[in-house]
């Protein structure tokens, strides 16, 4: 299968920066129906793992069809999302709480600062779903009153994709189906982050997030169902991603995924750009990341000598992530390299 990264541009700015009069290229993200990939000795199968590996190797991301998720609890948790983002500041307060740095389980805002003018960036809402204890329920909206019974259904439900997903990604590489999966430990940790972006505060602004790789193994993205509002870095240069088909969910690979697959499946630089000069823009994403006692590594079939290992050993990765990108805002993965 032929994937082709458009080259009609070439960006000129630095990663981080992006302006009002900017255009990017629109980058065609891969379809992979998930329910192919249940069995992969099928003729049909087979050609779906190589399309999964192809992606992965080239773009770190997909769109996944068929995955198993009714439609409906995509609808019901972006609804609840934007009602609560809907709310007066001060009812969301009550959920705000001060925590220490790389503790962020708790509603906030992030202000930009563009020119001498500070902005509201978004707030945003982090949740810790699962392990089960470490749920920090006074954290968790009650308003509205649907949204924590959703938001539990949803983390059950990506779950079992999650599984279906490093398996198939394991047999893509030809290596045993649970390589990855034993990685998770005993205690993995699921985190939701939920953003409401603001609206550009002038015709000749855009504000961006800042740029970043994720420190999970793997992310599930639910995008603004009207706003091509993610971007990711390929080749130094930036492509939108498109309005996915309303059908399927975004799965994008973490930092851990790299270090695992020995630098074969690419952790992908991304952002997010509300372009939208009237509307907020809502996102939702949704981190699967090791327990952080496991020891995260290259597995030992992906290293020979024509590729030997590319990263070190690594023990909480996302801790370390945490400490070492916000504190100096580089990417981290690149400090275990040997």
């Amino acid at each position: 299968m032929a994937i082709n990264i458009p080259s009609s541009t070439v960006n000129s700015r630095p990663a981080n920066e992006v302006d009002g009069t900017a255009t990017f290229p629109l980058l065609q993200l891969v379809k992979i129906d998930v329910s192919l990939l249940i069995n992969p000795s099928s003729p049909e199968g087979n050609e779906e793992l190589n399309k999964l590996r192809i992606a992965l190797a080239i773009y770190g991301c997909f769109q996944a069809v068929n995955h198993g998720l009714e439609n409906s609890i995509f609808d019901e948790l972006y609804d609840v999302t934007k009602m609560f983002f809907s709310l007066p500041l001060e009812e969301k307060q009550k959920y705000y709480s001060s925590r220490p740095a790389g503790d962020f389980e708790s509603f906030g805002n992030d202000q930009l600062l563009v020119g001498n003018q500070k902005f509201d960036g978004n707030d945003r809402l982090y949740l810790s779903l699962y392990p089960e204890d470490e749920r920090r329920l006074k954290s968790w909206p009650e308003n509205p009153k649907e949204f924590r019974k959703i938001l539990l259904e949803y983390r059950a439900k990506l779950k079992k994709l999650n599984e279906l997903i490093l398996k198939a990604m394991a047999k893509s590489l030809n290596l045993e189906e649970n390589c990855f999966l034993k990685k998770y430990g005993e205690s993995p940790t699921v985190l939701s982050r939920f953003d409401s972006y603001s609206p550009c505060p002038g015709p000749e602004i855009t504000l961006a997030a800042k740029s970043h790789s994720d420190a999970s193994a793997l992310t599930f993205f639910i995008q603004d169902k009207e706003v091509e509002s993610l971007q990711i870095l390929l080749s130094d240069q930036w492509f939108k991603f498109p309005i996915i088909d309303p059908q399927a969910i975004l799965v994008n690979i973490g930092d851990q995924v790299e270090i695992m697959t020995n630098g074969i499946f690419k952790s992908p630089i991304h952002r997010f750009v509300p372009t939208s000069k009237t509307e907020r823009i809502t996102t939702i994403s949704t981190f699967f990341t090791p327990d952080k006692g496991c020891v995260i590594e290259p597995a030992e079939g992906l290293i020979d000598e024509k590729r030997p290992r590319l990263y070190k050993q690594v023990v909480d990765y996302a801790g370390f992530f945490f400490h070492e990108y916000y504190n100096k805002g580089n990417r981290v993965i690149d400090a275990l390299k040997i």
